[in-house]
């Protein structure tokens, strides 16, 4: 049985988690896979519960045993915010487990989902580069860039990078 969206989490279970974030040690992920798997133990088959114990066991480099957690957390209805976390985290660990084509199906489904979010398409860029789409790439992080032009000393030079991104993820047209 899935949990409501409206229910995943509540106040005191966003406590604990983010309690379990503020002791990880990412040197020895070890007693934070520990402490979200006994969240979930105690929140069974809870959503977003299941996407933190993914999200240890990644940390941890454990990929295969993350993307089993990932895949339960989807089938589990994960929504939101949640969602789409764990979308980009999923298809980064299938890229590290080589899986090319997957993790490039996952982001397109973060990108219809979530079309305005810039770590979709940073984590984008990161496959399609894996995928030897080079230009897509790099248009794709250019593209994020220009976006907050506003936020670097780029200036005017955000708009003439915005159209590189386009021109590069368009495959170069007129070259």
């Amino acid at each position: 049985m899935t949990t409501p969206p409206a229910a995943q989490i509540d106040d005191d279970l966003q406590r604990a988690i983010d309690r379990g974030y503020a002791e990880r040690d990412r040197d020895d992920m070890a007693p934070t896979i520990r402490y979200f798997e006994d969240l979930l133990a105690a929140h069974p088959g809870n959503p977003v519960l299941t996407y933190e114990v993914a999200g240890a066991y990644d940390t941890a480099g454990r990929e295969a045993e993350a993307r089993v957690h990932y895949e339960e957390a989807l089938r589990l209805g994960l929504s939101g915010e949640p969602l789409r976390k764990c979308l980009c985290q999923y298809a980064s660990t299938l890229r590290w487990l080589g899986e090319l084509d997957a993790s490039l199906a996952t982001l397109e489904r973060a990108r219809r989902e979530f079309p305005d979010s810039d770590a979709v398409r940073v984590f984008e860029a990161l496959t399609l580069n894996e995928l030897g789409r080079t230009d897509e790439a790099v248009g794709t992080l250019l593209a994020v860039i220009a976006l907050h032009g506003d936020a670097t000393d780029l200036g005017r030079y955000a708009v003439g990078l915005g159209g590189l991104a386009e021109w590069l993820k368009a495959g170069r047209p007129g070259e």
